[in-house]
């Protein structure tokens, strides 16, 4: 399947800077071979994937143009119309899955945060008022201080970095949403 998707800039015109030219041998080279639902349905494939995410790295966000180059002889309209749709159709359905996944790092960063600020104020209030009046008091201490402490740092840790893990697969698919999709021929 590597050899059948791949970028070609000998026998193909120059490309502009924001265009990611991709040769095609036949519109299944786009797809899983292990798909056999239509055009409209069918997965892409792993290798599509990553060569589009290899040619996009140093790409514009917004104008970046996804051309294919097939033989004159094999192109067809129609199936070329349900392609483009299905394309933009993944890209923008994972633009989605990737900023709700991002935004529920977040949100779990802000439980823990809080949850973390709770048990450290909880100690405080504990140590104010009842500091070594009992033994369960102490050790509610004891306990609370680190709980909230480890709590808070590990919900800023998902804030701040675990949230920007998901940033380049976030940059890809506004990429590619937002990419116009054209065949040529070669």
């Amino acid at each position: 399947m590597s050899n059948k998707t791949t970028i070609s800039k000998e026998k193909t015109p120059q490309f502009k800077f924001s265009q990611i030219g991709l040769q095609v041998g036949f519109y299944t080279n786009i797809f899983s071979d292990f798909d056999p639902r239509p055009y409209s349905q069918r997965a892409l494939s792993d290798d599509f994937l990553s060569e589009i995410k290899r040619a996009s790295v140093d790409k514009p966000e917004g104008g970046a143009e996804i051309t294919f180059l097939i033989d004159k002889k094999k192109r067809d309209s129609l199936i070329e119309n349900t392609i483009k749709k299905r394309l933009k159709a993944h890209f923008k359905h994972h633009l989605e899955l990737t900023k709700k996944e991002k935004d529920k790092t977040i949100l779990h960063g802000l439980f823990f945060s809080m949850a973390g600020v709770i048990f450290m104020f909880t100690a405080t209030i504990l140590l104010f008022r009842y500091e070594h009046t009992s033994l369960m008091i102490t050790f509610l201490i004891v306990l609370l201080e680190p709980a909230g402490w480890f709590s808070f740092w590990e919900g800023m840790n998902n804030i701040v970095f675990e949230s920007k893990r998901e940033n380049p697969k976030l940059s890809f698919y506004r990429k590619m949403s937002q990419s116009s999709i054209n065949f040529v021929s070669r």
